[in-house]
This record gives structure tokens, C-alpha cells and sequence, in this order.
């Protein structure tokens, strides 16, 4: 017997596309799903887009980065809790594609906050910029970075939504993400580039790896703690993993069906032409063309990281406490 290995496509700096536990384990999950939404179950198979459904004439992707300056603690004089916190900076950003002129960013905005559970914590103005106080639901890492990126996720819908009522167009959305906290947009697809749970059962499951690039799984209903419908396509790609190029699309449980399947069919026609090439993204090709080059762009615009640091260091002798602190740090 000869012994034999594939390599994972994504640069071994990032965690893999696809968890293992995930795929050992495609009967384990505590979802609701209704797999008989587009197809009966027991009739699963790779579905080939209509030939006669266009590719959405603009499509717009939103994604967001983000980003922790510091860490630090907060505290009010007379107060006797001392509160971890961090000082964070986001930014979310559009791109337009659209035949003929290509993919262009349309819009960017920069955020910076300092969260932290105490209900003390002041805005923090430093010579290089400035952080306005959030408060988290808790002094945990967990509890201040799910604050952050709930502020992310803000940030990303209110750009939309204001791109979008200035510009007037007839698009559909793609969110890098899950569609969680946006399902309220119209004509919005979440784009999950990465698994790290198995909802189908291995029946279904088995549809998967039998796609072709271009190709897609049936329209599925998944409930968690939030319904959605979604459904499972394939990149094209020159790795011979079974789950290689495979992302997950979401939209609104609300669509009715002869919409959904056409929203899916469009989409699966217009995502493989932006695929990522792996000599010049190592998340490729789950990581598309436009988020690439958006991510790249919104990295840059969060600034020097190095410069915030020691601006927020600067900053914070200028407020050192007029009285000694009498408890330990405090969760």
C-alpha cells in the first residue's frame, strides 16, 4: 500500500478552511435544518445554475477589519474597581463590481473606541487619535472583544445602508461573514469562507465534495439561535481536497422559494470569476479578488500601530491616578 497527502491551500498562518473535528463529525450538530426546501433530501445532488439567470448586474461586498492597540485598565478616582479594557480600531469598507468597470472601493469608514465594562471609562484623546468609550457587557477578553466586533458589524450596516440610499441602485450585497445582525438588508447574502461547524447530515453532507467549481448544494433552512436559509458552492481551485474552494452562502428565511433560488443560481455564477489565486493570496480562493484588495486598504487606513500605542501610553501618564488603587484587578 502507498501512503499519500494533499496540502491544504491556505497558508498554515491562518487556521484551515475546513476544521477537521467538523468533517469527522458531520452527524453532530444541534441545528434545526429543513432539507427539503429546494430539493427532497433523499434527491440531493450538485445543482448547476439556470443558464438563463444573470450574474447580479452590481454587486457590492462589505467587509470590515479590525484591530486591538492596547490593552489596558480603567479606573475613576474614589472608585474602588480597576476594570480591564482595550483600546481598538476598526474600519469597514465597500467594493462595487460591476461589468465593464471592474471592482472599485466606494466607501470607508475608520472607528476607534475604548471598551470596557466600567461605566467610568471616558473617551480617550491622544496626539494621534482619538477613542470614544463603549461599554462592554463584561471585563472578560471574550466580553470586550465580542463588544468590538459587534461595533464592527455596526459599522459595516450603517455604511451600507448609507452607500446604498445615496447611490440608488439595483444590487445585492455580499457580507464577508455570516448574515447575523444584517438579515434585516434587503438583497444580502452572507459569504463564509471558513467551517468550523458540520450542519448536513452525512447523507447530505456527501453532495459537497462532489461539487464542480460553479456548482452549488440545494437551498437548505438551518435554525440556531437565528434562522436563515443557506446553501454550500464551490470556487475554482487547484487543490484535490474534498472541501477545497467550498464557501457558504446565507440569505433571509423569509425570501420565497422562486426568489431564493434564483438569488442562489446568480450568485454561484457571479462568485467564481472573483476567486482568490493563490500566489497572491494565501486564503485563496475562498478569499475573493475584491475582499483582498479591500482588506489590504482598510488595514492601511487603521494606521500605524505602533504610533497609536505609544501615543496611548503618552496619554495615559498624563491621567495617572491621584490616589493609590486599594483592590486588585477585577473581572
Amino acid at each position: 500500500m502507498t501512503a499519500g497527502f494533499t496540502v491544504d491551500a491556505w497558508d498554515p498562518a491562518y487556521s484551515a478552511a475546513l476544521d477537521a473535528e467538523a468533517l469527522a463529525e458531520l452527524d453532530a450538530t444541534s441545528a434545526e435544518l429543513d432539507l427539503d426546501v429546494e430539493l427532497p433530501a433523499a434527491r440531493w445532488r450538485p445543482v448547476t445554475p439556470d443558464p438563463a439567470t444573470a450574474p447580479p448586474g452590481v454587486l457590492l461586498i462589505a467587509d470590515g477589519v479590525r484591530r486591538i492597540d492596547a490593552r489596558l485598565w480603567t479606573y475613576a478616582d474614589g472608585e474602588p474597581d480597576v476594570l480591564p479594557g482595550i483600546a481598538a480600531s476598526c474600519a469597514a469598507g465597500i467594493v462595487r463590481c460591476a461589468p465593464g468597470t471592474g471592482a472599485a472601493p466606494v466607501a470607508v469608514e475608520v472607528s476607534r473606541s475604548l471598551f470596557s465594562a466600567s461605566p467610568h471609562a471616558a473617551d480617550v484623546v491622544t496626539s494621534s487619535a482619538a477613542y470614544r468609550a463603549r461599554r462592554a457587557p463584561g471585563s472578560g477578553p471574550d466580553e470586550l472583544t465580542l463588544a468590538l466586533q459587534r461595533h464592527l458589524t455596526e459599522l459595516e450596516v450603517g455604511l451600507a445602508v448609507r452607500y446604498r440610499a445615496e447611490a440608488g441602485e439595483e444590487d445585492l450585497l455580499l457580507v464577508d461573514g455570516p448574515l447575523r445582525g444584517r438579515t434585516h438588508l434587503p438583497r444580502t447574502v452572507g459569504y463564509v469562507k471558513t467551517h468550523h461547524t458540520a450542519y448536513l447530515p452525512a447523507p447530505q453532507a456527501a453532495t459537497v465534495p462532489a461539487l464542480l467549481p460553479g456548482q452549488r448544494t440545494p437551498v437548505f433552512l438551518m435554525g440556531t439561535s437565528w434562522r436563515r436559509h443557506t446553501w454550500y458552492l464551490r470556487l475554482p481551485t487547484t487543490s484535490d481536497m474534498p472541501w477545497a474552494g467550498i464557501v457558504r452562502c446565507e440569505a433571509s428565511a423569509d425570501l420565497p422559494l422562486d426568489d431564493l433560488v434564483r438569488l442562489a443560481d446568480s450568485l454561484t455564477r457571479a462568485l467564481p470569476p472573483l476567486a482568490g489565486v493563490d500566489y497572491k493570496d494565501p486564503r485563496a480562493p475562498q478569499n475573493l479578488v475584491p475582499i483582498g484588495g479591500l482588506e489590504k486598504l482598510l488595514r492601511h487606513r487603521l494606521g500605524d500601530a505602533r504610533l497609536l500605542y505609544r501615543a496611548l501610553r503618552a496619554a495615559a501618564r498624563q491621567t495617572r491616578p491621584t490616589s493609590p488603587r486599594t483592590s486588585v484587578p477585577t473581572r
